[in-house]
């Protein structure tokens, strides 16, 4: 079965940075886009950076040019450098697998998600 597991979260101060990983295992589909999605309470699931299988980048406005999303050589671990983070960026991170169809930033599309990271920016 698909399992994603998320880790590097924590709590960090205003300007601080963290490095969140997803590893990816037990799926075989070769094309896919991984993502990394963010949830605060009393908020909507929002989309804050996806990596396509082909190397093709998106990410929200709210991140652009403070977050970085990668990915190993395998392709099975994919990470989110968070940089200059504030305290809007406090939320549980998750990281997801979709297989490419409609909006990357539509939490619909995504089939499999782990069980998130908290991140908490004080």
């Amino acid at each position: 079965d698909v399992q994603l597991v998320e880790s590097g979260g924590g709590s960090v101060q205003a300007g601080g940075s963290l490095r969140l990983s997803c590893a990816a295992s037990g799926y075989t589909v070769s094309s896919t886009r991984k993502g990394w999605f963010r949830q605060a309470p009393g908020k909507e699931r929002e989309g804050v950076a996806v990596i396509y299988t082909g190397g093709a980048i998106f990410y929200a406005d709210s991140v652009k040019g403070r977050f970085t999303i990668s990915r190993d050589t395998g392709k099975s671990t994919v990470y989110l450098q968070m940089n200059s983070l504030k305290p809007e960026d406090t939320a549980m991170y998750y990281c997801a697998i979709a297989v490419p169809y409609g909006f990357w930033y539509d939490a619909r599309t995504y089939s499999y998600w782990g069980q998130g990271t908290q991140v908490t920016v004080s």
